[in-house]
């Protein structure tokens, strides 16, 4: 662990996208139980307060909405709103995915063959076409979001760990332990699962993303959270009608979904250098030296 620290801070970007999100995790983790209240009670005196209006409280530093409810307060709290679908639906789809592809990949014939035609039939439908088509055919609602959302990203993992155990069940050392009767579940989880592990971790690091945007364009469109929940896809849907009046409803959860997106896919990049031995030597090489191993024109 100290070491993966080390790592971090000799990265910038990556430190500072460490910073951010994890200012999410802690308004997702504490802001639903200290700000709930808040981020639903209604001051018809104070509609539509611009930014920085101390006069009126802490909580309206980022100002009010058509009723009068604090941003700054709806804002922490639609964040464990939005990561409650995010996180869910990513480690729902990973472990699914990465077993399945796994088993697939390591055994291969048929299984190979039907878990493959089952990944290209699901990812032949876009993803948030296939949300918007069951969420309009179904009850919109955080349960049925995930687990559509979780289906629809099972293929990406499916197919990433089937490729890794592909090239894997044909090492030396996969050879070795089967010629000494050890298990196939025990090969799969003690020589393959631990090799394929960082890449699966990027993968999800990044459909993080892709998950959050979902989950904020369903609720956009009005099929995903419904009020009186809170999310920041629905707070900006909430806000488009009133950007030219007060453009703060939409547009602080709009920056709190690009600057979480974004951070998201940062440390996944550091991630996927700092935990791959082959390409971690780039990370504690100073940039000094770097610049005095170029060949000089």
């Amino acid at each position: 662990m100290s070491r993966v620290l080390s790592l971090l801070g000799k990265d910038r970007f990556a430190a500072v996208a460490a910073v951010v999100l994890a200012l999410v995790v802690l308004c997702a983790l504490f802001g639903p139980p200290l700000l709930g209240a808040l981020a639903v009670e209604q001051n018809l005196r104070a509609v539509n307060l611009p930014p920085l209006s101390l006069d009126r409280g802490w909580a309206f530093v980022l100002g009010s909405d058509s009723l009068g409810r604090s941003v700054a307060a709806r804002l922490v709290v639609a964040a464990g709103t939005t990561m409650a679908v995010a996180v869910p639906a990513v480690l729902l789809s990973l472990v699914v995915g990465s077993l399945w592809g796994m088993w697939a990949g390591y055994h291969r014939g048929w299984r190979e063959t039907v878990s493959m035609r089952i990944a290209d039939v699901i990812l032949s439908f876009p993803s948030l076409l296939l949300a918007v088509v069951v969420l309009y055919v179904f009850t919109p609602g955080i349960a049925n979001i995930i687990a559509v959302l979780a289906i629809a990203r099972i293929p990406i993992y499916l197919r990433t760990a089937r490729a890794e155990a592909v090239e894997l069940r044909s090492r030396l050392f996969v050879d070795a332990a089967r010629t000494f009767g050890t298990k196939d579940s025990t090969i799969i989880r003690r020589h393959i699962l631990p090799i394929v592990a960082p890449t699966l971790l990027t993968v999800a690091a990044v459909d993080f993303c892709f998950v959050m945007l979902t989950e904020s364009s369903l609720s956009f469109l009005g099929i995903g959270i419904q009020p009186p929940g809170m999310s920041w896809g629905l707070m900006v849907a909430q806000g488009r009608q009133e950007l030219r009046t007060a453009w703060w409803i939409a547009v602080f959860p709009g920056l709190a979904i690009v600057l979480t997106t974004v951070s998201a896919t940062v440390l996944a990049a550091w991630a996927r250098i700092a935990f791959d031995p082959a390409q971690r030597w780039r990370l504690t090489v100073p940039g000094a030296r770097k610049r005095s191993v170029e060949p000089t024109p």
